[in-house]
């Protein structure tokens, strides 16, 4: 094996002895994949297809110990490396250029305990893994809507999905973690030890380390819920707006409803010649007795003069992946996002207007319904803060080739700024393309924001771990 050419934390080339890099390899219980091995281009692919880097190495790591001699070996020669769970975010931060990769992806463990409600869940876990590990046994962790997001990523942003209202964030159901930080210590991370660390990991993102282990406490729910799709044409959007609002102000927390306005994808429920036109979508779901939830829902479905409706008693996980034929990866994504304080006629108007100049088909605009048991938590007590807002606007900006990359970015930023007078100027951490250290801040307050500083400053003092939205250590 030759010497590795690679890229430092400063930017700089670093030139890594072949020893070094063979000793490493044959350290591992994973392996360490350069460009000419198979299972390289799938190894750094990640879901946004606008990102295309090549790191010089990728750890593919099978076990802490893995994830600690990738570590120490990244820090003791300065490179430049990316962490990759899911590798589904929008950011793409999951790959680096010339860098390091910890691919984590083969750490896929679930391991559920249903006499206690505990899961012990691996970092290459994604959502799916993790809703048919535990939905066995009617049980769940609180976590997102697509089925191929991550488990580490959703976690250490916070978490929130169809059953949130009900028992909160993800990070509300984490009892603890094991983390490797850039020492390449293995720490245990709870409200009993290290507690400073666990309050960093509940909403501030992978900056403080690589997470081995995740363990959650798990609620009770279905396996079966009442859920579904109710398909109305644009023209009643603004009147199905107001509906929504409505009937989220007094809604039980059980009960999730949130709008998406795009075209119609060919639903097989729809007509023919409602496909590809404009619609707006209210989804919703019942994290409680499917009977109940069939009875809450009858307004829902009375409402107006939908194309069609979907809905019905399901499996929660096959509820879960109701969304995923949306998000496929291999697509161009930009997103931009609000948190609301209400859901104001003027925010409505703004949907509606920019819908219709979506530039491409693929475009969608969606409403999430939050509070319920969110707001339980003080928003000083985890790193994630902004648990008053009932509503977050997040702008999947999604289209095929780089040609439409100019058009589809002023698009979004377009209807980003046209809705920011409705907004709280705030931001969901997840849901933050790369947009730049200001927008990374915007996801905290101030004393939240000094808090997570110092705390990097503590455990990651050189920012080995920077390929995120990423905080800064002090000084």
């Amino acid at each position: 094996m030759a010497d590795v050419q690679a890229m430092g934390l400063d930017g700089g080339e670093v030139v890594l002895d072949a020893g070094a890099v063979g000793k490493l390899a044959s350290a591992l219980q994973g392996a360490l994949l350069t460009a000419q091995d198979d299972g390289y281009t799938e190894a750094r692919t990640v879901w946004n297809a606008m990102i295309d880097k090549q790191p010089a190495l990728i750890a593919m790591c099978e076990s802490a110990a893995d994830v600690q001699l990738a570590v120490k070996f990244a820090a003791g020669n300065g490179l430049l490396t990316s962490v990759s769970g899911g590798a589904h975010n929008v950011a793409g931060n999951a790959v680096c250029e010339g860098g390091l990769m910890i691919n984590l992806s083969r750490m896929k463990r679930a391991d559920v305990d249903p006499a206690t409600r505990i899961a012990n869940v691996g970092p290459g876990c994604k959502l799916g893994d993790l809703d048919q590990a535990t939905q066995q046994h009617g049980l769940v962790a609180p976590g997102g809507i697509i089925s191929d997001t991550g488990v580490a990523g959703l976690t250490l942003g916070g978490g929130f999905g169809w059953v949130s209202r009900k028992y909160g964030l993800t990070i509300d159901n984490l009892r603890s973690v094991e983390i490797v930080t850039a020492d390449g210590e293995l720490r245990l991370a709870s409200a009993e030890e290290n507690p400073d660390l666990f309050w960093g990991l509940r909403g501030g993102g992978g900056n403080f380390g690589v997470v081995t282990n995740f363990e959650f406490n798990l609620q009770p729910l279905g396996p079966e819920v009442f859920a579904g799709l109710i398909v109305h044409p644009i023209a009643d959007a603004k009147a199905l707006s107001q509906f929504h609002r409505e009937v989220t102000a007094k809604a039980p927390r059980e009960l999730t409803v949130w709008t998406v306005t795009r075209k119609a994808p060919p639903l097989p429920f729809l007509d023919e010649s409602v496909h590809g036109t404009l619609v707006q979508v209210m989804a919703f779901a019942y994290a409680g007795d499917p009977a109940e939830g069939e009875r809450l829902a009858q307004p829902l479905m009375e409402f107006g003069k939908p194309h069609g409706i979907h809905a019905g008693k399901m499996p929660f996980a096959g509820w879960q992946q109701a969304f995923d034929g949306l998000q496929t990866p291999g697509m161009r994504n930009y997103w931009k996002s609000h948190y609301f304080d209400e859901l104001s006629d003027g925010v409505i108007d703004t949907i509606t207007k920019y819908i219709a100049t979506a530039p491409s088909p693929h475009c969608e605009i969606f409403i999430a319904n939050l509070g319920g048991a969110i707001t339980d938590v003080g928003p000083l007590e985890t790193a994630y803060f902004h648990r008053s807002y009932p509503y977050l606007m997040n702008i999947h900006t999604r289209w095929e080739d780089a040609e439409g990359d100019e058009a589809a970015i002023a698009w979004c930023r377009g209807l980003f700024e046209a809705a920011a007078p409705f907004a709280s100027g705030t931001v969901y951490v997840n849901f933050v393309s790369n947009e730049g250290k200001q927008r990374v801040k915007d996801a905290y307050p101030t004393e939240t924001w000094d808090r997570l500083v110092a705390l990097k400053a503590k455990y990651d003092p050189n920012n080995l771990f920077r390929m995120n939205q990423n905080i800064p250590p002090a000084g």
